[in-house]
């Protein structure tokens, strides 16, 4: 069949629709395999001269409006309508509210994917600050008096981590001890032997 004839066929309602669900759905599958494989956010929020970073999520919040979830909305509002005219629905409003309704849960249900994908980033920066406090094992001896390094392995952030760390004990203290680490000082432990 010619498309030409196949398109002069179809009504004004499956027309519109048509329109409306191949280049969303078009854009959208490729928008989906740029952010797959590049690991880029292809979201852009604001106008205006803007300097650095693109990404479009800013924050913590759930992005309703957002390029992804606009085009979700767009593609279930054709598809939506196209499948009611299948199904022999022929009145505008009918299709016009199935297409709205599965369009807005659609839009909805992306923003919330998106949302629950961010939450699982981390920046893989650790905080030495978040080791004040905790108990190590000393993997390294530790020379007395802050003579020199020696090395501790700690649970911090999630990790099992080996660190630098010095002590101001007047005896070393010997692998396998156990100690405290009291501050970080230029990215190296404090500690004393655990009491």
């Amino acid at each position: 069949m010619n498309l030409s004839l196949w398109w002069d066929s179809l009504s004004s309602l499956q027309k519109i629709h048509w329109s409306i669900a191949l280049p969303a759905t078009v854009i959208f599958i490729i928008q989906l395999i740029i952010t797959l494989t590049a690991g880029g956010d292809t979201d852009m929020d604001g106008a205006g001269d803007h300097d650095g970073d693109f990404s479009g999520d800013h924050g913590d919040g759930m992005h309703i409006f957002s390029v992804k979830s606009i085009l979700a909305f767009l593609m279930f509002y054709g598809w939506g309508g196209l499948a009611a005219i299948e199904k022999g629905m022929h009145v505008w409003w009918g299709v016009s509210g199935i297409s709205l309704v599965l369009g807005i849960i659609m839009m909805l249900f992306t923003a919330w994917v998106f949302f629950m994908l961010l939450k699982l980033q981390s920046s893989g920066t650790m905080n030495m600050q978040n080791a004040v406090g905790k108990e190590a094992e000393v993997y390294l001896t530790i020379p007395a008096k802050k003579s020199g390094n020696g090395k501790v392995q700690l649970v911090i952030q999630g990790g099992y981590k080996t660190l630098d760390a010095v002590t101001e004990d007047t005896e070393d203290i010997k692998t396998g001890n156990f100690v405290e680490v009291l501050e970080v000082v230029n990215e190296i432990l404090v500690v004393r032997r655990k009491r």
